[in-house]
């Protein structure tokens, strides 16, 4: 039964970024747009949260999951039949549908950040991982399908001229596959609230739900039991010991927890996505979807791997987030670069900025997953904060990328089969 529970847990975390993460994989033209639009949705998690703060108890997460995925997979299906209408504005064809529904996603997957994860505070620990592998799914099986369904594949022809090759399936196909990976998200989530393995596990180790967060010193831990008993796997070796999980961290070790989690997302939900196209396409077209769909496997990886080798070390995870930066600076300097990044016409330029999105994303998703399970054992409240701080870091990438791209063009898109650089 256990087994079911965590497979539930990781259908459920699907449900968390797919739609918008499809939306990515499908239409790549529109990266700045589409991550203006996301944050835009941030309304959702702004309005749960405060009511969390001052209403505590008023609002619980459970109509609300039921009511955003929901909405979440109606909005995939419409925009299955409705996504490539346009109406006139200004005198323009403008994709308001599109838009529009997009935006309907993005409210989804936006307000699952400071619902979905809280909700899973209700549960084992163990199954926090669990949670984090399915959200690192989200963005790999959509990405899947749109390897399987060809869209964007590119070769040059007469040397000079990008010719793009017909896809094996249809958009209206790719987002009915969306709305069905949002019903099986619903279906999981259903069974969550009803199996009664997945509570009587966890009956001892529920979380409170009206907790105020009124200081950090002040957050209640609990002392979850891990599978088998005993204590969760402490740290690597080498990583140092960790604090236990009952343990009472200081409002400085709250503060830079925090700030890693709007630091990190504002690297990968933010800044960086805007830019990808930019730092990759100079390489090639094979280049670009390798980085993108090897970028979206590191994610699972990197929640399997937290799964079985967690590390509670705020030092590993402080030194993780350097190297992720690290990685990340490297592409954001090929986006700089772009139309003529280094080592343009080398293999080993190809194989380089692959590898660096891979390393980027699966370094940081790591440190995502073990913020989020110290955070679980605190308290409730914690993760609906952890959710709100990881939205606010987003928008604040996102907000930053936004004119650069689009308003100023500091970035200059790349057509590799008829660049035009000095070897």
């Amino acid at each position: 039964m256990a087994l079911l529970v965590h497979l539930l847990a990781c259908v459920f975390g699907t449900g968390s970024w797919v739609a918008i993460n499809g939306l990515w994989v499908e239409v790549p033209c529109l990266p700045s747009y589409l991550t203006i639009t996301i944050q835009l949705a941030n309304v959702g998690p702004l309005l749960f949260t405060l009511l969390h703060r001052f209403r505590p108890g008023l609002l619980s997460e459970v109509p609300v999951i039921y009511g955003v995925v929901a909405v979440g997979t109606l909005a995939c299906l419409l925009l299955a039949f409705l996504w490539r209408f346009t109406s006139p504005i200004a005198g323009q064809p403008h994709s308001t549908a599109f838009f529009g529904l997009a935006f309907c996603l993005a409210l989804v997957d936006c307000t699952s950040s400071v619902t979905f994860l809280p909700f899973m505070a209700r549960l084992q620990p163990s199954y926090v991982p669990t949670y984090f592998l399915g959200e690192g799914l989200s963005g790999f099986l959509p990405a899947l399908v749109a390897l399987a369904q060809g869209a964007g594949v590119a070769r040059c022809a007469n040397v000079t001229e990008t010719q793009y090759l017909p896809a094996n399936f249809s958009t209206h196909l790719f987002f009915l596959l969306l709305a069905a990976m949002m019903g099986a998200c619903l279906a999981a989530f259903f069974f969550l609230t009803r199996l009664p393995a997945a509570w009587e596990l966890s009956r001892q180790n529920l979380c409170p739900s009206n907790i105020s967060l009124h200081s950090f010193q002040e957050i209640p831990g609990d002392s979850p039991q891990w599978p088998g008993g005993g204590e969760p796997a402490s740290t690597e070796k080498g990583s140092g010991p960790s604090p236990p999980e009952g343990a009472t961290y200081s409002l400085a070790t709250f503060a830079f927890i925090y700030t890693l989690v709007a630091w990190v997302n504002s690297l990968t939900n933010g800044i960086l996505p805007s830019v990808q196209a930019y730092s990759c396409l100079p390489y090639g077209n094979v280049a670009y979807h390798l980085s993108a769909t090897l970028s979206s496997m590191a994610n699972p990886l990197a929640c399997t791997i937290a799964m079985f080798l967690p590390s509670r070390s705020l030092a590993l995870l402080g030194a993780l987030s350097l190297a992720g930066t690290g990685f990340g600076a490297y592409n954001m300097a090929m986006a700089v670069m772009s139309p003529c990044p280094l080592l343009q016409r080398s293999p080993w330029g190809h194989a380089i900025i692959v590898l660096s999105w891979v390393l980027f994303t699966g370094s940081l998703s790591y440190v995502k997953v073990m913020t989020g399970v110290i955070l679980r054992s605190r308290s409730h409240s914690a993760l609906v904060w952890y959710g709100a701080v990881e939205q606010l870091g987003s928008l604040t990438g996102a907000l930053l990328m936004f004119p650069l791209v689009n308003i100023y063009g500091f970035f200059k898109s790349a057509d590799y089969c008829s660049l035009q650089c000095p070897a």
